[in-house]
């Protein structure tokens, strides 16, 4: 009896474990200049695509070029570090090597335009950026979410429609 009252504690206390761990966010990834979407977004409510363009065909929104941030940043901050570390980049005409939030795989067919077109928002795929300081994958975005987003919304589930035909 001690034993099986022993066992439905460990298992209770397991399960607990668990559930706290479900809502833990996971941690965001370790970028090479701070950034937060928070105060940009957020307090500045910069909308998204002042920063991520979105170029025909209008498939990708683009990590924003150095340029695109030193059209501020040329004055504004100029003398913190990370914004020094951003214009030594801009100044050698690299990118700043982010590390990528949220990926597509290289398999499925995505337009960000065709999904704003339809009325998504942003937010739907990427959470609530304009509250974090850094972001973190926080929206699940597996071929189960869309199937299930694009039912909702009544688009087509037929598989040509976003997988390639081999």
């Amino acid at each position: 009896m001690k034993l099986l009252l022993a066992l439905f504690f460990l298992a209770t206390c397991l399960v607990l474990v668990a559930a706290q761990t479900e809502k833990q966010p996971p941690s965001p990834p370790q970028q090479p200049i701070p950034y937060s979407h928070k105060l940009h977004a957020g307090e500045l409510d910069l909308k998204c695509s002042n920063c991520h363009l979105n170029s025909d065909p209008g498939e990708k929104m683009g990590i924003p070029a150095t340029s695109i941030c030193m059209e501020c940043h040329s004055t504004i901050s100029a003398d913190k570090p990370a914004i020094q570390k951003l214009s030594a980049f801009a100044k050698n005409n690299r990118p700043v090597p982010w590390v990528r939030v949220y990926e597509i795989p290289s398999y499925v067919r995505f337009s960000h335009r065709a999904h704003l077109s339809a009325g998504s928002s942003c937010t739907q795929c990427h959470g609530q950026v304009k509250e974090r300081e850094q972001l973190y994958k926080e929206v699940d975005t597996s071929m189960a979410s869309c199937v299930k987003c694009h039912r909702a919304n009544k688009a087509s589930v037929d598989c040509t429609y976003c997988h390639e035909q081999m």
